[in-house]
C-alpha cells in the first residue's frame, strides 16, 4: 500500500494565515443533553491553547456564558470560532455505526482541531470499503477521524502517546488514572483483548464484534 501523504490541509493553512484576518477557523464538539453541558472546563482549557497558538489571542472566549442548549434531548453543540465566535449550533445527536476499521498510513498533522476537515473525507473516500480509518504514522497508531482510541492489554486501558488530536475526554480520563499512553505500534495491536473510542459525545465506549484491518490485509477481531 502507497503511503497517503496529504499536503491539502498544510497548504490551506499556509495560505490563509498569511491574511491580516485569518480565515482559518476552528471548533468545539460540546455535549449537551437535557440542558446539562459536559466536560466544559476542558473544551475551556482546550479553546484558550489553540486560539493563543494559532491567532496569538490573549483574551479568553467565555463559553459558558454563550451556551444555551435545549432543555431535552441529546445535542452535539458545536461552536466555531477564530479571534471570535463565528457560529453556535446545536446538532441533534446521531452516533455513526461502526463494525469495521481500517488502518491507513498518512502524514496528517491535525494537533488543533480545525474546521477544515478535507483531508479526512478524501482518506475516508478512498478507503469506502471500511466504515472507518485509523491513522497511523510513523508506524504508530493516532485516532480515528471521529476519537480518540484506546486498547486494553488485560491490565490497563492504554492510548496513543502522540494522538491527532488531543481530545477533551481522552485528557480527562488521563488526568482521572483511567487511561495511561503509551506508544502503540500499528503491528501490535494483536496484543490487545479490547479497543475502545473515546469523544466529547460517546464518553468512552467499548467496541463489540468489530474488525480492524491492518495496511497488509490482516484483521483482528474484537
Amino acid at each position: 500500500m502507497i503511503q497517503q501523504n496529504d499536503t491539502s490541509l498544510q497548504n490551506f493553512l499556509k495560505v490563509n494565515l498569511l491574511k491580516p484576518t485569518s480565515s482559518v477557523t476552528l471548533f468545539e464538539t460540546i455535549r449537551c443533553e437535557n440542558g446539562t453541558v459536559y466536560n466544559l472546563k476542558y473544551h475551556q482549557k482546550r479553546c484558550n491553547k489553540s486560539r493563543k497558538e494559532l491567532y496569538r489571542a490573549t483574551d479568553t472566549l467565555d463559553l459558558e456564558t454563550l451556551i444555551t442548549p435545549p432543555e431535552s434531548g441529546l445535542y452535539r453543540c458545536r461552536i466555531v470560532y477564530n479571534t471570535q465566535i463565528k457560529s453556535i449550533e446545536y446538532i441533534p445527536y446521531v452516533p455513526k455505526k461502526i463494525n469495521t476499521f481500517k488502518i491507513i498510513p498518512s502524514s496528517l498533522d491535525y494537533h488543533l482541531k480545525y474546521t477544515y476537515r478535507d483531508t479526512f473525507n478524501k482518506l475516508l473516500s478512498a478507503n469506502s470499503n471500511t466504515d472507518e480509518i485509523i491513522i497511523e504514522k510513523e508506524g504508530y497508531i493516532t485516532d480515528t477521524t471521529i476519537a480518540n482510541i484506546a486498547f486494553y492489554d488485560k491490565k490497563q486501558w492504554v492510548t496513543p502517546a502522540k494522538p491527532l488530536l488531543e481530545g477533551t475526554m481522552r485528557q480527562k480520563l488521563i488526568e482521572e488514572g483511567f487511561l495511561q499512553t503509551k506508544q502503540i505500534k500499528a503491528n501490535e495491536i494483536g496484543n490487545y483483548s479490547q479497543v475502545a473510542l473515546m469523544n466529547a459525545m460517546v464518553g468512552f465506549k467499548i467496541l463489540k464484534n468489530i474488525r480492524i484491518t491492518n495496511n497488509k490485509g490482516h484483521y483482528y477481531d474484537y
